[in-house]
């Protein structure tokens, strides 16, 4: 099935391996938290033992620099797309509230991105990712 609608994330590759999965999983919690109809229904396995539900569409995750990141990010934003983003002193905190807190604090034009995650029409997500390639 092709959904009519894509999500994105974008992840400085330079990260290590538990930072990328951090990342990633904030990112897509946000936006599963803030776009109605972006999770699907719960699963079910043949001894009916329920499981949660997941995000119903592919999740495409590409790498970038620090550069690259804040182009995606200007990007959605001038197409008035609504994105999650992550910033490097995240890392240094341990909830929610910092943060906020920490992004609050941060120059809005020079963000320390490491993550944007990004949903919407299928050519919008491809326009805002154009030049980028999948994280390997």
């Amino acid at each position: 099935m092709i959904y009519d609608t894509k999500l994105a994330l974008v992840l400085r590759q330079d990260l290590a391996g538990w930072q990328l999965a951090n990342v990633a999983a904030f990112l897509t919690g946000g936006l599963a938290g803030t776009i109605p109809g972006l999770i699907g229904e719960p699963y079910c396995d043949s001894a009916g033992r329920f499981y949660s539900a997941l995000v119903r569409e592919p999740v495409f995750v590409y790498g970038a620099t620090l550069e690259e990141l804040r182009r995606t990010h200007q990007r959605a934003l001038t197409r008035s797309l609504r994105p999650a983003i992550y910033i490097g002193r995240m890392f240094e905190t341990n909830n929610d509230v910092d943060n906020r807190a920490a992004v609050a604090e941060a120059p809005a034009d020079a963000l320390d991105l490491v993550g944007v995650g990004i949903h919407a029409p299928r050519k919008i997500v491809d326009k805002v990712t154009h030049g980028l390639k999948f994280l390997t």
